[in-house]
């Protein structure tokens, strides 16, 4: 992906109505503590929230990409210092959850700077290094952007798109 913020959002854009962040249906977030721990957290988190806004049909693809980008997060983009055990209430990972009519967004916001890497793998019985090619092949488009300000870090995200209701 490049480093221009527009064109990592790109893919949010491409064969859908425009994106208009005033017009999200629904969203939730939640912070992570540093924990490995903290991955079952986000699957129960999104399970609920799902749940909540009865798009559970698209719950396996959704979890299984929280948890391929909550690990990553917490595997790569943690400085080495961050203790992995204390409790967090405002953890420097941040999963978030939104949905629109015909979309679910979800991202994790992590602190560091750095693009997230896809390894190109020949071995997919590898019990690591397949999390980005997951992403991609179980979201309908994913992409990152850096974040500015005080803030600081990044988001990486992932669109899934949703069946329209039955009218």
């Amino acid at each position: 992906m490049g480093t221009n913020g527009s064109t990592m959002l790109e893919p949010l854009r491409q064969g859908l109505p425009p994106l208009d962040p005033a017009a999200v249906s629904n969203a939730a977030s939640c912070a992570l503590p540093p924990r490995f721990e903290a991955v079952r957290e986000a699957r129960r988190f999104t399970r609920r929230t799902l749940d909540g806004w009865d798009t559970g049909d698209r719950f396996d693809d959704v979890c299984l990409v929280v948890s391929e980008l909550v690990t990553n997060a917490l595997r790569h983009a943690l400085p080495a210092n961050t203790p992995r055990t204390e409790e967090h209430h405002n953890g420097p990972v941040r999963l978030h959850l939104m949905r629109w009519t015909e979309r679910l967004v979800c991202a994790v916001r992590d602190p560091s700077h750095d693009s997230p890497v896809a390894r190109e793998t020949e071995d997919f019985s590898a019990e690591s290094g397949r999390g980005l090619f997951l992403v991609d092949s179980f979201s309908d488009s994913w992409g990152w952007h850096p974040l500015a300000g005080t803030l600081g870090g990044k988001v990486v995200w992932a669109l899934f798109r949703l069946r329209q209701p039955a009218e």
